[in-house]
């Protein structure tokens, strides 16, 4: 059974399943409900219950601290069609930053130089976050090392890392020979505001050079679970087909959803390699001449960040239609991820 859960202070409304906690609804559909551990404990996510009636497995913590009246959407589930009141987080600023320790829950070598991490933070925190936001690793010495979270907010066991290995980079090296499970590091997120204009209904093209692929994965499955209809392209840059580490998921996506298509290009293409070649934006441009009526996300190296959006202004796409991450290196040749 769907319920409609009305929130009183935004005038959003989104459908919960009976099977699913509101707060998981809520993120679903892209309504920014605070949030903290997500296990009943913290009271953050704590919202009026104007009405309706809420169920809940078993007495979270919180809901006897908050008193009469209240309700807990990370716990809760609508058991008829539900007004609250509640402060929703309505851009990323309104999202709170912290500072938190986390263990290496895995390390997976993907290809010669990318790896996978998941990090899993303590069992009473969550990371509130948006599709394509990163976050900082914080090192013993003060230095900072970003990296985009490649998983969705809805999918938040674990946070998602794709990192390249740099020739001569400190930080790098050390991931790619000496990290081992459970080792503890401590990070600062959510951070950046290369997030989804959620109020648009243009088609969507997804284009990424290398670990660029992290955050636009991270939007495209959320754009996913939000249930859109709207059209949308990933063109994801790579040098050689080893360079597609995770080529297989795309080429999932794009069996499985009639709304979805998947073009990778390689620009130094190996014998037998039958695809796309060339520049990545050159074929976004080769397929879509006119790009007036759509939104751009792209993430990846500067070089083609500013070929791309020079390119695209002149194929008609308005400055407002695009939406970059830009991955940069810091002095000594670690990725530094920047808007």
């Amino acid at each position: 059974m769907t319920f409609t859960v009305s929130v009183s202070t935004s005038g959003h409304q989104f459908e919960a399943e009976d099977n699913e906690t509101i707060l998981d609804a809520a993120i679903r559909q892209g309504i920014a409900l605070p949030y903290g551990c997500r296990n009943g404990r913290c009271g953050s996510c704590t919202a009026d219950l104007e009405s309706g009636e809420v169920t809940y497995y078993g007495s979270p913590p919180a809901l006897e601290e908050a008193g009469e009246g209240k309700c807990l959407p990370c716990q809760g589930f609508a058991a008829s069609d539900l007004t609250l009141a509640v402060r929703e987080a309505d851009s990323t600023a309104d999202l709170e930053v912290k500072l938190l320790p986390c263990r290496v829950h895995a390390v997976d070598h993907l290809t010669h130089d990318v790896v996978r991490l998941l990090l899993k933070l303590p069992d009473n925190q969550r990371l509130q976050f948006r599709a394509g936001q990163y976050l900082d690793f914080l090192l013993a010495d003060g230095r900072r090392r970003a990296f985009s979270i490649a998983n969705a907010p809805h999918d938040d066991e674990f946070i998602e890392l794709h990192i390249r290995h740099v020739d001569g980079g400190q930080f790098t090296d050390w991931v790619f020979s000496q990290m081992e499970e459970k080792t503890i590091l401590r990070i600062q997120a959510p951070l950046g505001t290369f997030t989804l204009d959620e109020d648009s209904d243009r088609p969507m093209i997804f284009m990424g050079g290398g670990t660029g692929f992290a955050p636009l994965k991270g939007q495209i499955e959320q754009a996913f679970e939000a249930g859109t209809e709207r059209p949308m392209v990933l063109y994801w840059g790579v040098r050689s087909e080893r360079d597609l580490y995770m080529g297989d998921l795309p080429a999932q996506w794009a069996l499985e959803r009639a709304n979805f298509s998947f073009v990778p290009v390689l620009s130094e293409p190996g014998e037998g390699w039958q695809g796309r070649t060339g520049w990545v934006h050159e074929s976004v441009l080769e397929d879509i001449p006119d790009l007036s009526g759509h939104d751009l996300y792209m993430a990846g190296p500067p070089v083609m960040v500013n070929a791309a959006r020079d390119a695209f202004r002149t194929a008609g796409m308005p400055d407002e239609h695009m939406h970059y991450d830009s991955f940069d290196y810091a002095e000594d040749s670690q990725p530094k991820s920047a808007d």
